[in-house]
């Protein structure tokens, strides 16, 4: 049997009640001491356990430590948790939400970013390193801060000067969560009308357009909720521009492969009011300039301007569906923009554990 004088009482015989309250008042007030000293902050995230055994007097008590995790590691964790790079479909729709309701409650310190309020309006981005460099607003590049990078998941950051803008681009195969961490952002995004339609405009700069439905166009700003788009719902295809100094928290899965099929595009939009437009004039500036410029061509250019009709007559019965124009947009596919400039920025939040 223990001894009890460890206690200031006595082991000799049975104890009485008074005695065992003691007892149970002196195990009371260690177990206090012990909680103030060992627990840790309130609930962020996930925590992880270490096992610690506190030599309290002979080993009386072993105690499991808990140790705080940042929510930037409670992402990770459930991320891998949830994607793999074998799927072939987006995780059931109650793995999303649950990632969903993670991201919604993070902000800017959560990720290692600075105060946006402390920032002007010409462009500066928000992380310390890039402080000396202040120039105007059109010579400062978006900064890309790689988080995570791997084969079923990548979070990286985005920060956005005033006015800058990532052009319409697509996320083939890919699902995709967004959260804007400060400031204000303009989404506008597509999804591919399905089965595909597609025409070819002779005459122009882009020799094929395919149809999208307008999914998203509105203003993000934080604090506000995750925008989760899918491989073929929730607008694949978008375009960000900086209303004001911003931040969006990106999680792609599974992220860019061009050997695996996932090449990112990008794309002009042309609505569908516009384009029918601006064809009817541009085949018949071409029809009468060949016809008083070059009369032995003639013949030649009524023909490629009869097929440019037909085609576009085709477009306007193709389009006799639609019952709502400023909802559809023809996309053509261009090049990467000369003018889509992103520079590498340091992660320096809280470390994650992999």
């Amino acid at each position: 049997m223990r001894d009890l004088s460890t206690w200031g009482l006595s082991n000799q015989g049975s104890l009485s009640q008074h005695e065992s309250l003691e007892i149970l008042a002196n195990y009371l007030r260690i177990l206090r001491r012990l909680l103030s000293k060992y627990q840790s902050e309130p609930l962020l995230g996930s925590y992880t356990y270490q096992s610690d055994t506190l030599p309290l007097d002979g080993g009386l008590f072993t105690m499991t430590k808990k140790k705080n995790s940042s929510s930037i590691q409670a992402i990770y964790d459930l991320c891998k948790e949830t994607f793999s790079p074998a799927a072939t479909s987006p995780p059931p729709p109650h793995a999303i939400h649950k990632l969903s309701s993670i991201l919604d409650s993070i902000g800017p310190s959560d990720v290692g970013l600075s105060d946006a309020s402390k920032e002007d309006d010409r462009g500066h981005g928000p992380l310390g390193i890039f402080s000396f460099n202040r120039v105007d607003r059109w010579a400062q590049p978006i900064t890309y801060v790689d988080v995570h990078e791997g084969e079923s998941f990548t979070m990286c950051i985005f920060c956005f000067p005033t006015s800058s803008v990532i052009p319409l681009h697509d996320h083939p195969g890919m699902t995709v969560l967004s959260k804007v961490l400060y400031g204000s952002l303009h989404v506008k995004a597509y999804d591919w009308v399905e089965p595909a339609r597609i025409r070819k405009i002779d005459g122009t700069d882009h020799s094929e357009v395919r149809l999208a439905k307008l999914a998203v166009d509105k203003v993000l700003t934080a604090p506000c909720n995750t925008s989760v788009l899918y491989p073929r719902s929730g607008g694949n295809l978008h375009c960000f521009t900086a209303i004001t100094p911003c931040a969006v928290l990106d999680i792609l899965a599974p992220p860019y492969n061009e050997p695996a099929g996932r090449r990112c595009s990008y794309y002009r939009d042309y609505p569908c009011s516009t384009l029918c437009k601006w064809l009817k004039p541009k085949l018949f500036t071409n029809y009468f300039k060949f016809w008083i410029c070059v009369g032995i061509c003639i013949s030649i250019e009524v023909t490629g301007a009869m097929n440019g009709l037909s085609n576009f007559a085709a477009t306007e019965e193709d389009e006799s569906g639609i019952t709502n124009e400023e909802d559809y947009a023809w996309l053509a596919e261009v090049g990467t923009p000369d003018d889509l400039y992103m520079r590498p920025g340091k992660y320096s939040g809280p470390a994650i554990e992999k």
